[in-house]
């Protein structure tokens, strides 16, 4: 799953953006302080940062110029004034593109893609198995030349599957990695979801159950 690193002093935009993102096959990192993201972004590397310009303690400006002596991580600026002057400074200190406030998330979900796939390598990484075949940046998934359209959550279980190949993978694991569900009462969501995913694929032989256990992605 690509890595965003959320860095916002609302915190309850950040809430929102956290769970949308992790709906959309993300894995998240947040931070509500300018002065943690970069030292945060250093250890957890991610794959793109989305940066809001106006936090008290060190502007998004201020976070751009040191991530960029630091590393070479796509950087979407996110601000609440509509000025060209401040687009024009986030550009020049070399972030890939910026989104005014307010915003639609489906809009800056499609940027975040897009920015992923604008570069070097953003977009080769492929999975195959048998003939199915994944490609994550684009959330593309084929069959031959049949292409199977899936929600979010059905992407990214299939990806944690290709992720895990012939593994047995117990219900609990799955709900903890694509639910992140600590502690749950029913698992019953995983086999709906993977009812859902046979059909989709026409394979319903490829994610096998393994009795009492769970299941396994095999040939």
């Amino acid at each position: 799953m690509p890595r965003v690193l959320l860095v916002d002093d609302d915190r309850k935009l950040l809430s929102l953006l956290e769970r949308g993102f992790r709906f959309e096959g993300f894995d998240v990192r947040t931070t509500t302080r300018g002065s943690h993201s970069v030292e945060l972004a250093r250890a957890e590397r991610p794959d793109v940062v989305v940066l809001d310009i106006g936090m008290p303690d060190l502007t998004g400006f201020d976070v751009c110029r040191q991530l960029r002596l630091h590393l070479d991580v796509p950087v979407i600026m996110l601000t609440a004034r509509d000025d060209v002057e401040d687009k024009v400074r986030a550009l020049d200190l070399g972030a890939d593109d910026y989104v005014s406030k307010p915003f639609a998330f489906d809009e800056l979900v499609a940027r975040v893609r897009a920015v992923l796939r604008r570069r070097p390598g953003g977009a080769s990484e492929q999975m195959a198995f048998a003939d199915l075949v994944c490609d994550v940046p684009t959330r593309e998934v084929r069959r031959g030349a049949r292409t199977i359209a899936l929600t979010p959550r059905e992407f990214a279980l299939l990806v944690y599957f290709l992720r895990h190949p012939r593994q047995v993978l117990t219900r609990d694991a799955l709900l903890q990695a694509v639910w992140e569900y600590e502690r749950v009462e029913d698992t019953k969501v995983v086999d709906v979801y993977i009812g859902y995913l046979r059909q989709k694929l026409g394979l319903p032989q490829l994610i096998q159950t393994v009795r009492g256990v769970g299941y396994a992605l095999k040939g």
